[in-house]
């Protein structure tokens, strides 16, 4: 059965700075005043390039010989790390968001002619697309608290030994490619490539295990641990 979520909404959000300057590898310096004014322009420039597009649906799971199978689909969710990590839900949101081509074409266009400019044009949107995702995860979080849900963390493929190749079947399921114009290469590179697809469990108990910094695959080689941060993903 699938829970039919709340209509899609337009969604406006706020690219902070600090974030901004945390993606590019500052932690309690200052600024020249050039950057600054590029940050600040990067920001009023991807919130008008931006189209913030999501789509998500809540599905029954079930596990069967350490497999999670996404009912009512061919859906299947491979790994020991998902399954950990839904092993008390019996129900999953399953989402994608996409800041659109727009914004693409404009860190392609940069990368050609100030390669700066791109850096710090790509870290504010890895920015607001992390930021899409959390508003997109309160609206998920709200329906399951309406259920009598508590939700888990959000688990993207890629994490630990969920497998990246797992994009297909989630865009396929959520019909992601005629809803928000989201696809995916034969290298499993979601396009456009400020994107990003989820899980959520929801689940009756409060799980208080959590995936941890320490459980990523990526974890000896993460700039942001190396300072004693965390990437919030």
């Amino acid at each position: 059965m699938v829970i039919n979520p709340n209509k899609i909404k337009k969604i406006s959000l706020d690219i902070e700075k600090k974030e901004v300057l945390r993606y590019l590898g500052y932690k309690n310096c200052s600024i020249d005043e050039i950057t600054k004014r590029i940050i600040e322009f990067s920001i009023k420039e991807i919130k008008e390039l931006c189209e913030f597009k999501y789509v998500f649906n809540i599905f029954d799971i079930k596990k069967l010989n350490h497999n999670i199978y996404v009912t009512g689909s061919v859906c299947k969710l491979n790994g020991n790390d998902i399954f950990n990590h839904l092993k008390t839900s019996d129900k999953c949101a399953i989402m994608a968001v996409t800041l659109g081509n727009e914004v693409d074409k404009k860190i392609r266009y940069y990368s050609n002619i100030d390669i700066t400019k791109s850096i710090i044009f790509d870290a504010c949107a890895s920015v607001a697309v992390e930021n899409l995702c959390d508003s997109v995860e309160n609206i998920i979080k709200r329906i399951a608290f309406d259920s009598g849900y508590y939700t888990t963390t959000r688990f993207s493929p890629g994490y630990g030994d969920f497998p990246i190749d797992s994009q297909f079947e989630i865009l396929e399921i959520l019909k992601a490619p005629t809803q928000i114009g989201l696809t995916v290469t034969e290298k499993n590179i979601l396009i456009p490539r400020k994107s990003v697809t989820a899980i959520i469990g929801f689940s009756k108990s409060k799980d208080k295990s959590d995936f941890g910094c320490k459980k990523c695959k990526m974890f000896n080689n993460c700039t942001y641990a190396k300072r004693g941060e965390e990437c919030h993903a």
